[in-house]
């Protein structure tokens, strides 16, 4: 690494896998080894060392960093490695360590000037170039409302702040940090200074989106362009500069007042100039309400478009259907190509799919939307739906169901949030003992996160992000890679 490289500090927003409940006997090893490792990356400058090793007068114990750890989340300091602790370490989070002495860098590393160049080189297929410039455009505003600075983007050259998304396997993009697929790291950014100092860099295997689907683009840049302007991590959970990543509705978001004050440290406050008040309007017009990204329709892409990601798949009788953005592609088994239908022309009321699946010996087809489920057989929705996600067994905290595959193998569905899995009885209408459980763990191969999921001719394909991967349940093997598209009569 160059001595330019090095001097800068270099952050990533890391997804990792939720654990769930630890066992009674205490961490297994591989909880450990991962404690151990988190620890190092988060809350020790020199390192950790395992439990029970020999230690060098220079670094903290296992136990202590872990109080401290523990300290940080505000929960109970007891320097055990329990369940509370290990799920708060698979949360989606920031790279940067969390025991910086400030809420800056060390050293203050700051812009010397007010007017900032940035430039987006390589832009996202899951937005539009105008969304991906607005929504960037929107994350700077933040601190320009705040502070002196201004931001400009232009389009050629050399620019103060350079941004690009990059897949795993788009080679290391020049900073010894390359990205690793869907799920783990979201973005980094390095802090202000010469080169390559506050160039920020987003992972495309991961799903982005403006709304509560994937990763929020805004909150993720918005907190990459913190770190890009000289902030730290922040302990307070309200503020965007808190190391957890957590969504919160975009619609008409403001920088919280942690973050505002952060930033003025560094750059102090805009100043408005004093203006004479403006004579009143006789006659005020109403303005226009502004547009709720919420609720905005997504466009349909291409279905041969190679970086297609699915919302959700299931077989329906004789046919494959693959959900997005509120329609769904029907691949006929009989051979008559591909059709598309908006959902709500089939099922009134149904606006987006999240995960489906079919339980053929009833011949229902369940689809997944939010917090709620609907039964559909055939065109008709059945009465009594839709129905809450707590009548299938899930906790109150899981609001939405990524993915959802009946396996006739076992008989049971199952049904992925995030990077847990549940086992599902149908028969006896309740959730298996035991679940939910780590989906890399019991999936190796496929990943930590699964978008979509359906059988196939006695396969399960489990889609992550636009590539997919073909599954042997009774071996527990994965067989082959795919692309989503490939299902759809695409060359």
């Amino acid at each position: 690494m160059t001595g330019a490289l090095a001097a800068k500090t270099l952050i990533s927003l890391v997804l990792v896998a939720l654990c769930g409940a630890a066992p009674a006997a205490g961490p297994s090893q591989d909880e450990l080894s991962k404690a151990q490792a988190y620890l190092s990356r988060f809350f020790s400058n020199v390192g950790v060392s395992a439990p029970n090793s020999v230690w060098r007068s220079s670094l903290d114990s296992f136990d202590d960093t872990l109080r401290k750890m523990q300290e940080f989340f505000g929960l109970a300091v007891t320097g055990t490695l329990d369940s509370n602790t290990l799920e708060v370490m698979d949360q989606p989070r920031c790279g940067f360590t969390d025991v910086a002495r400030f809420a800056h860098f060390d050293g203050r590393p700051r812009w010397d000037k007010t007017l900032i160049t940035y430039r987006i080189t390589e832009y996202t297929p899951d937005l539009s170039r105008s969304e991906v410039d607005a929504t960037i455009a929107q994350a700077f505003k933040l601190y320009s409302d705040v502070t002196p600075l201004n931001f400009k983007q232009i389009n050629t050259g050399t620019a103060d702040i350079m941004i690009f998304f990059k897949e795993k396997g788009e080679s290391y993009h020049g900073d010894f940090s390359p990205f690793d697929g869907p799920g783990k790291v979201l973005a980094h950014a390095f802090s202000p200074g010469e080169g390559r100092g506050g160039d920020t860099h987003f992972d495309e295997d991961e799903q982005w989106s403006l709304n509560a689907r994937g990763v929020n683009l805004l909150l993720v840049a918005a907190h990459e362009l913190g770190h890009a302007l000289g902030l730290a991590h922040s302990k307070d959970r309200t503020a965007l500069m808190f190391p957890n990543y957590q969504y919160v509705n975009t619609q008409g978001y403001k920088l919280p007042e942690d973050d505002k004050q952060g930033v003025q440290a560094i750059y102090g406050s805009r100043t408005v100039p004093t203006q004479a008040p403006a004579k009143p309007d006789p006659k005020p017009q109403p303005a226009p309400n502004p547009p709720e990204l919420e609720s905005t329709p997504e466009p349909l892409p291409d279905r041969c478009y190679r970086h297609l990601r699915f919302d959700a798949a299931t077989s329906i009788e004789d046919n494959l259907c693959f959900f997005k953005n509120g329609y769904f592609w029907k691949k006929s088994g009989d051979w008559d190509g591909i059709t598309t239908r908006k959902i709500q022309s089939v099922w009134p009321g149904i606006n987006h799919v999240d995960a489906a699946y079919e339980f053929k010996s009833d011949n229902i087809v369940f689809l997944f939307e939010g917090d709620h489920y609907w039964g559909v057989r055939g065109n008709t929705v059945l009465p009594g739906y839709p129905k809450p996600l707590s009548d299938l067994g899930f906790p109150p905290s899981v609001t939405k169901v990524d993915a959802a595959v009946y396996v006739t193998f076992t008989g049971r569905t199952l049904l992925f949030e995030r990077h847990r899995y549940w086992s599902f009885n149908n028969r006896r209408g309740r959730m298996d003992a035991g679940y939910p459980k780590l989906i890399y763990r019991d999936f190796r191969g496929i990943g930590y996160k699964v978008d979509s999921a359906f059988e196939n001719n006695g396969y399960l394909y489990f889609s992550a992000g636009y590539r997919q991967t073909e599954y042997h349940y009774p071996r527990r093997r994965v067989l082959r890679t795919l692309l989503n598209y490939s299902w759809l009569d695409c060359n």
